[in-house]
């Protein structure tokens, strides 16, 4: 039980470095990016390059909150709240769905004004340049994002994965607005992609507000998850049959309960004995997972409607 526990804290140590650290990352490549768009904006006119502007303050608001939250969804469990302090995740997430939901609105009308009186773009090359230096910056933080996701599981730091993976596609289609605009004279090009990049921030809401909701309202795991801890737990020689499988997701936790059936003649000693080497077992396969594990003779009569589950 001891090894399992240990495991369990270094992995959160772990995670809890890895998100600090990229979250600030997160806050500085928005820093650099609103300024250097700022600029060309100002330049160029280009409502494409405001929409990227838009986007990059927006990314500032909202990895501004996901470091807070993050810091607090990594605050120990206290005598208040025995869980731990992982649900600021979700809650930021909301937070800022509300955020890019407001940008996007915003997008969408100065859009609209620029395809019904269209305006010419100006000092093309220049913005040109400014979005190739902001992709490059945004695909080195995404690389990290995604590294960090894919090890943590953190809602926070994926929701700053998608606004930044966004960036990308909208920085690409910037440029191509911008090439249009002044290499072809197609004006209309301009507010379009402004459109277009209202439709892919949209999506990011949806996403990000959905799993926020998921685990705000204590949704179950995926099935593919619940399966395979039943596998593990069912792999078990000691173990006669499971139910009450019961698993939520709070920001980087999960928690995960139980119920196994053993040999009504066991031991206590022994009975508890396979419990710590079933919870080692789903620990391994879920080590950011906290787990309770209670022991049934066999035959115990399966209490409510969720028993099989």
């Amino acid at each position: 039980m001891t090894a399992t526990v240990s495991q369990f804290d270094r992995t959160v140590a772990q995670h809890e470095t890895l998100m600090r650290r990229t979250a600030m990352a997160a806050v500085v490549t928005g820093c650099v990016l609103v300024a250097v768009k700022t600029v060309a904006y100002i330049l160029t006119g280009s409502i494409a390059m405001m929409a990227s502007l838009v986007d990059s303050a927006m990314d500032i608001i909202v990895s501004s909150v996901n470091l807070l939250a993050v810091r607090h969804a990594l605050t120990p469990a206290d005598r208040e709240h025995r869980f731990g302090h992982s649900k600021a995740e979700p809650l930021a997430g909301l937070l800022q769905g509300a955020f890019i939901a407001g940008s996007t609105l915003l997008l969408v009308t100065e859009s609209v004004k620029r395809l019904i009186t269209p305006q010419p773009v100006e000092h093309g090359l220049f913005g040109i340049v400014v979005i190739a230096v902001s992709t490059a910056a945004c695909v080195a933080l995404v690389i990290q994002q995604h590294r960090v996701v894919r090890r943590t599981g953190s809602i926070a730091i994926r929701a700053d994965f998608l606004h930044y993976l966004a960036d990308i596609l909208i920085n690409l289609g910037v440029v191509l607005a911008i090439v249009l605009a002044t290499g072809f004279g197609w004006l209309i090009a301009d507010p379009v992609m402004g459109l277009i990049v209202a439709a892919a921030l949209i999506w990011s809401v949806v996403s990000i507000l959905r799993q926020s909701y998921d685990q705000l309202m204590d949704r179950e795991l995926p099935d593919g998850d619940r399966e395979r801890i039943k596998t593990i737990v069912m792999t078990h020689p000691g173990v006669f049959d499971m139910h009450d499988l019961r698993t939520r997701a709070a920001g980087v936790r999960s928690f995960i309960q139980l119920h196994i059936e053993l040999d009504p003649a066991l031991s206590l000693y022994r009975a508890h004995a396979i419990a710590d080497e079933v919870e080692a077992g789903i620990g391994a396969a879920f080590p950011h997972a906290e787990i309770i594990i209670h022991q049934d003779p066999e035959g115990f009569e399966k209490p409510g409607p969720l028993a099989k589950s």
